[in-house]
């Protein structure tokens, strides 16, 4: 499918996940937005049915988006999963996010593994502004990140972990944009996790778990699309925490209950006055403070920096809930919810999703219900498929 879109409506749409027409409902609306956002699409079934919420959930291949240190805790050596995700389908059919990731036991204390994002725009034709002028050519932008861990326990019942990732963001396919020459931008990043679980005695359960997770993800440089000018984007450098309760009724039943809170780690935008310059031509700050810092400035400067003070950094908190049951380990149902303030995105609804378990497959799905408005994720279905070797080799 084409379209015909600007330079500019293509970098909006890759942004549309938290860029949408809001009602903040007497509150000033303040949205923080970042470069490369598909980093904090979550890329899975299981999650994407739980609220997005999966910090502190039990692990699986797909740790790696919300807390690699869970790999630490994985029961089999070797596993695998491979993950896709249609995005905006009730407008047009061939943007989509493809997720793979895998893990490998090297004892019982270490793991390693790496996952690989890709996110794809479609083909789009590039225009110029002027109407009458012939189009630029068809181009397919996209972004990916590749990952790697190591994770580790501490003990019986903490892990940590390290990842490294590499950034490329590829939007405007090297076009020439208001006379400036463009290029893809490129990044490396970290993430730095802990993971906690322990069993817990509960008489009226045949096994009941606590667990608890936290996630520093990208940090990392700026990114930047053009050498022709030294400003240049923060990548979402998020914070995710929150902790899992899992409860066995019996050895057929189970039933996990789990919240993850976030917040993102870049600077607020500030307040600037409507009427004035500095002697340099720039704006000048009314309140809050001045976002053009450093990645490690910004992330300290995030918890202190927004306009309205205390209670709009409050207000910059996120949350996903999400419950799942399991019959007999072999099929599932989850629900969540995801909450963004309206002054800050405005993100929020509900999701449903199902897993079944075969032996040496899985396959998870999950649907999203938006409220209030409309979110890329819309009407469509996202599909994970889990593999296990150590099942494989048993079988």
């Amino acid at each position: 499918m084409i379209r015909k879109v600007t330079l500019a409506a293509l970098v909006l749409l890759l942004s549309s996940f938290n860029l949408f027409s809001q009602n903040a409902f007497g509150k000033k609306v303040n949205t923080i937005t970042t470069a490369v956002p598909f980093l904090l699409i979550s890329p899975d079934g299981r999650g994407g049915a739980m609220g997005d919420a999966g910090v502190a959930t039990s692990p699986d291949a797909n740790s790696m988006h919300y807390n690699p240190a869970k790999y630490a805790f994985m029961e089999s050596k070797v596993g695998f999963s491979a993950a896709y995700s249609p995005w905006l389908r009730a407008l047009v059919n061939d943007i989509n996010l493809a997720y793979v990731a895998g893990y490998f036991k090297l004892n019982d204390m270490s793991t390693v593994a790496g996952s690989l994002r890709f996110f794809s725009l479609g083909e789009i034709t590039f225009t110029t502004d002027d109407p009458n002028a012939p189009p630029i050519g068809n181009f397919r932008p996209n972004e990916f990140s590749v990952d790697g861990t190591y994770s580790r326990k501490f003990s019986k019942t903490w892990s940590g972990a390290v990842a490294g990732r590499f950034i490329y963001s590829d939007l405007t396919q090297g076009q020439v944009v208001q006379g400036v020459e463009t290029k893809a931008g490129t990044s490396v990043a970290a993430d730095i996790a802990v993971y906690h679980q322990h069993e817990l005695n509960w008489r009226n359960f045949e096994y009941a778990e606590f667990a608890f997770g936290a996630n520093i993800s990208n940090i990392g440089s700026k990114i930047s699309y053009s050498d022709a000018t030294t400003d240049k984007d923060f990548i979402p450098t998020n914070l995710r925490f929150g902790p899992r309760l899992t409860l066995d009724f019996d050895e057929y039943n189970r039933m996990t209950f789990t919240l993850d809170v976030q917040k993102l780690l870049v600077p607020t935008p500030p307040e600037y006055f409507t009427d004035s310059v500095d002697t340099n031509g720039n704006k000048v700050i009314d309140k809050g403070m001045n976002p053009d810092v450093s990645p490690v400035e910004g992330l300290v400067q995030s918890w202190y920096d927004a306009p309205d003070g205390f209670a709009e950094e409050m207000r910059e908190f996120y949350f996903a809930t999400g419950v799942e049951y399991w019959y007999n380990k072999a099929f599932a149902l989850r629900g969540g919810f995801f909450y963004e303030d309206a002054s800050k995105g405005n993100r929020k609804y509900f999701t449903l999703g199902a897993g079944l378990k075969y032996n040496v497959f899985g396959l998870d799905f999950s649907y999203l219900i938006p409220l209030q408005q409309q979110n890329p994720m819309e009407n469509t279905l996202r599909f994970t498929l889990l593999f296990d070797f150590d099942a494989f080799n048993n079988q």
